[in-house]
């Protein structure tokens, strides 16, 4: 095991949002109420179980650009004479490259950039490599963040690299072993997570494998069934491999963005594979405590291509994501009883199997000839024995540190007083961030901010200490966000009036608890109070300009979300007023010259609002499945089309004749609807 840099094009981050997320949660991957009873109850169940309210208390990392430069990345080589798998501990314990020495031939989907994009459930997210998902549906909070990482003995008797960390959405930690056994040509990875709390709490883990989309690529899995979701809210069960007379195992076959989680039978094992049309490829196998196996692929539709250029710079080849996961698809959580834990193990490894039978008509065929050169390559009597092994040394204690994570760990552990063996959390762990929750723990105060508040825990204990501390603005505020979280709204609402009216404030009021009082009623329906606070907000922190940048990243996130607040209120001049305010280098970046826009649009001047996107511009934290741009563009359409007249379905229909979508702004990842039906079709 060696420490080694990756150097490639990256683009910076950037700084946290200093507004905490309020926001009800609206992943993606979610199916609509109304859908549950078209599903097995247990699924149902468990689709509905651990539904996350917001992503508290972890902040936002949408301040990343466009604009890539070399960088090195810190790197953790594990290596034996088979295979080389090199590991990115501070982006979230990525395993970045997996090279199979014999055939010279990398098994994952290396991204050839590092590009950011709002995939994540804390926004930052990037493809390529495997990624450990441990927390709630979608991507990780800690995708982009640094992971503990140390040497640990292996089960052989050499060394394996532990990966650990505490995941703030459901306060549990979790640890990732990775070790490479002599002569062996799969790398094993144990996976355990731990929830040392007395209640049941929510849990969800997905593996999720990036591999080159090259032509011909087939998907090969034990399953003859699987949920089809295609990103409208819905699941479907559907046949394995052909749906509507395509054979989907080949995704290179399929238009659109797709997620199909197979229904693995109980009996059979639990593995996935990603074959070329040499019969070659990547294999993924597991204990059977990870049930779930998923194949996406983004299609080769205009939006998925578009998704793919945005994600690797427009250099490279494409790929797709073959994952694991402990329910049956990834839409759900399980739960873990208090003082619980769950564990499995996993292998990567190179599989070769007969392109004639792999790749032939007969499925029963192709999947059983993969599994047979897998039984032989990896027989499952020896990853369940592996698994065995490595579990007498899940409890070792790690040795030489190589990352270091977050104090958030080393936070709880010194307020529940938890033994941990095997993933410490020492006291030398804890920083700045922390520093003022370990004093409110230790003496029942809480230090006041100078400046914006950071981030802090809102869980059940910690809310209470804050109801029990002196009264000042920062707690108040802190304790706002914590009542919040808790789905006390009126209870938040005071918290943060409180600490408006503290006698410790000074100076213009906190534009950061302005702006939750405003979105807190905003969400009740006061717009004429939530209009109130936000304008308090923007002046308060226009009045700190010039101050630094964190005032200026501040003023930023301010008016990316007062601005469309001000528009659908129907005031679009104000919104003008403060994208005008902002510093030059916030309003040249694609969300605000999109949100200038719009802006333009709603004051009537739609030649404007289409000579902006005609510039052209990039929205660097698009979300994924957002279909802003279209929609933009659309009403920009339309209203030029109509002129002054009223927008009619035949104007409507013209509009996107004469108008068609640039290429470069063509995210979309579903099907345009369907027209409505005529409701007399005599």
């Amino acid at each position: 095991m060696r420490a080694i840099t990756v150097t490639l094009p990256a683009a910076p981050l950037g700084p946290e949002n200093p507004l905490p997320p309020l926001r009800t949660l609206d992943e993606l991957h979610a199916v609509e109420p109304g859908e549950l009873g078209t599903l097995p109850e247990d699924m149902a169940r468990q689709l509905s179980y651990g539904r996350l309210r917001d992503t508290l208390p972890v902040r936002m990392r949408d301040g990343y650009g466009r604009e890539r430069a070399e960088t090195g990345l810190p790197a953790i080589v594990i290596e034996n004479d088979r295979l080389r798998a090199t590991v990115l501990p501070g982006l979230g314990g990525r395993l970045w490259s997996l090279f199979h020495k014999p055939s010279a031939r990398e098994l994952l989907y290396v991204n050839p950039v590092l590009q950011p994009a709002s995939f994540g459930l804390a926004d930052a997210w990037f493809s390529g490599g495997v990624e450990w998902n441990s927390g709630a549906t979608g991507h990780t909070t800690l995708t982009c963040a640094p992971l503990h990482a140390a040497r640990v003995p292996a089960p052989d008797g050499g060394e394996m690299l532990r990966l650990w960390e505490w995941e703030r959405l459901r306060d549990l930690p979790y640890q990732v072993d990775l070790w490479l056994p002599e002569d062996s040509d799969f790398l094993y990875a144990g996976v355990r997570l731990r929830n040392p709390h007395a209640d049941t709490r929510p849990v969800y883990w997905w593996s999720n494998t990036a591999v080159p989309e090259r032509d011909g690529v087939r998907v090969l899995v034990p399953a003859d069934e699987a949920w089809y979701f295609g990103y409208q809210r819905k699941l479907r069960r559907v046949p394995v491999p052909e749906r509507e007379g395509v054979d989907r195992t080949y995704p290179g076959r399929s238009e659109y963005p797709a997620d199909y989680f197979y229904e693995l039978p109980d009996a059979e094992r639990r593995w996935i594979a990603a074959l070329e049309a040499d019969g070659r490829g990547l294999a993924q196998a597991s204990t059977d405590v990870l049930r779930g196996r998923k194949l996406f692929h983004w299609g080769y539709g205009q939006g998925g291509t578009q998704w793919q250029r945005w994600l690797n710079g427009g250099a490279g080849e494409g790929y797709l994501e073959i994952q694991a996961g402990l329910a049956r698809t990834q839409l759900e959580h399980l739960a873990l009883d208090g003082g619980g834990e769950i564990s499995w193990l996993e292998a990567y490894g190179p599989l070769a199997a007969d392109p004639a039978v792999v790749h032939g008509d007969d499925w029963a065929a192709a999947r059983s000839g993969a599994g047979a050169e897998l039984e032989a390559a990896l027989p499952r009597e020896r990853v369940d024995e592996a698994y065995g092994r490595w579990l007498a040394q899940a409890d070792a204690e790690p040795g030489e540190r190589l990352s270091t994570g977050s104090g958030w760990g080393a936070l709880e552990v010194a307020r529940g007083g938890w033994e941990l063996p095997g993933t410490p959390f020492p006291a030398d762990d804890l920083g700045p961030e922390q520093h003022p929750w370990l004093e409110l723990l230790r003496t029942g105060r809480f230090t006041e901010a100078a400046g914006a508040p950071g981030s802090g825990p809102v869980a059940t204990p910690w809310r209470e200490l804050l109801e029990a501390a002196p009264p000042g603005p920062t707690a108040a505020y802190h304790l706002g966000v914590a009542r919040w979280h808790a789905g006390d709204a009126a209870g938040a609402e005071d918290a943060w009036r409180k600490s408006l009216a503290s006698e410790w404030t000074q100076g213009p009021p906190a534009p950061w608890t302005l702006r939750c009082l405003a979105y807190a009623e905003a969400e009740r329906g006061d717009g004429e109070a939530a209009l109130g606070h936000y304008l308090g907000a923007v002046k308060s922190a226009h009045e700190h300009a010039g101050r630094g940048e964190d005032w200026d990243v501040l003023r930023s996130a301010l008016a990316a979300e007062a601005v469309p607040f001000f528009l659908r209120a129907g005031r679009a001049d104000i919104a003008a007023v403060v994208l005008d305010r902002l510093p030059d280098e916030a309003r040249a970046r694609g969300r605000f010259q999109l949100l200038r826009a719009q802006t333009l649009l709603a004051q009537g001047d739609a030649p404007a609002a289409r000579a902006i996107f005609d510039s052209g511009f990039e929205v660097a934290d698009l979300r994924e499945g957002a279909e802003v741009l279209g929609e933009t563009w659309s009403a920009i359409a339309e209203r030029l089309v109509a002129g002054d007249g009223e927008i009619t379905p035949e104007l409507r229909e013209r509009a996107r004749a004469e108008h068609p979508l640039p290429a470069r702004y063509a995210y979309r990842m579903r099907p345009q609807p369907d027209p409505d039906p005529d409701p007399d079709p005599a």
